[in-house]
């Protein structure tokens, strides 16, 4: 007997409970929602040192965005109807299961001061160039409204009938619901986006038939169910809200068209040169899709003396 409570006790402790969390639904204030109104050219200037910066300080970031062009080149390399292969290997980048919980993270927080923008947040080539292509491809398709689904796990959002209030992320919705329950059903919204794009063209898994949409678009709470065991709620586009708006370009000043745009640049001195053997293969940070020609493929060969660089004829 005293053998059996002992398995049982072993078995109880072995159960593992998911705690759900309840979260507000709000403004999301911290997030951060630059729609780099005014500023396309400049920022488009300075994004090859932002690129080869964060490519070296964020290894997530590289990792994913080189998993993203092979990828993309391997489908074909299709650019329309963007504006730059750069903002379609960045949509890919997104869609990966790699990068979308650690880079929303990042956007959630990042507006919480232009500083946290500027120090910490190391994801700024990649929302620069996402933003700028879920707002080509809106144009590309009418503008038009869309009905979609979420589906949320271990959450239970909280929001009123009435309120009005921003996911503040780039959040990932589905026509069919039936794919939206897939990735959870503690919360579900039904949501009606007038900013949001399809971006299956782009996307790793184009079988989700995923539709994006931006952390500056708002919505209204038209209804909210709880039944006991999930919430669903019913949101309606109301329009977009930003906080920020060039704020790479505006420093510590105030940002409007009176202020000339000049994007903040890293400090190269805080850098060191990468190793060229420990980058994945045939990869150089300074080829940026849409930007440069491809350099000629670099081998590493080991030695005593360290790594030598040598480039096929």
């Amino acid at each position: 007997m005293a053998l059996l409570a002992r398995t049982l006790a072993l078995l109880a402790m072995a159960v593992v409970t998911v705690a759900i969390k309840v979260v507000p639904l709000d403004m999301a204030q911290d997030s951060f929602d630059d729609q780099y109104r005014g500023c396309g050219p400049a920022m488009t200037k300075a994004f090859p040192a932002l690129y080869k910066f964060e490519f070296q300080k964020n290894p997530l970031f590289a990792k994913t965005w080189v998993k993203a062009e092979a990828e993309w080149r391997k489908r074909g390399s299709h650019v329309f109807p963007l504006a730059s292969p750069a903002q379609a290997v960045a949509v890919m980048a997104y869609s990966t299961k790699d990068i979308y919980k650690g880079f929303n993270k990042a956007v959630r927080a990042a507006g919480l001061s232009r500083q946290e923008y500027q120090n910490n947040f190391h994801f700024k080539t990649l929302h620069f160039l996402l933003t700028q292509a879920l707002v080509t491809l809106r144009q590309a398709q009418n503008g038009q409204c869309r009905h979609v689904f979420r589906g949320v796990r271990d959450i239970h959002f909280q929001a009123r009938r009435g309120q009005r209030v921003r996911f503040g992320q780039f959040t990932s919705t589905s026509p069919r619901k039936e794919i939206a329950l897939r990735f959870g059903t503690d919360t579900i919204f039904q949501v009606q986006t007038c900013h949001g794009v399809d971006i299956r063209q782009f996307s790793m898994y184009p079988t989700e038939e995923e539709v994006l949409i931006p952390p500056f678009e708002t919505f209204h709470v038209t209804q909210v169910i709880w039944d006991g065991k999930r919430t669903q709620i019913w949101l309606r586009s109301a329009g977009t809200f930003s906080k920020y708006n060039c704020a790479q370009c505006c420093g510590d000043g105030p940002c409007h068209s009176l202020n000339p745009c000049h994007p903040w640049l890293p400090p190269w001195h805080s850098l060191t040169p990468p190793n060229p053997c420990h980058r994945q293969a045939h990869h150089d940070t300074s080829y940026i899709p849409g930007l440069h020609t491809p350099p000629p493929p670099t081998l590493c060969h080991l030695s005593p003396h360290g790594p030598h660089l040598s480039r096929h004829p």
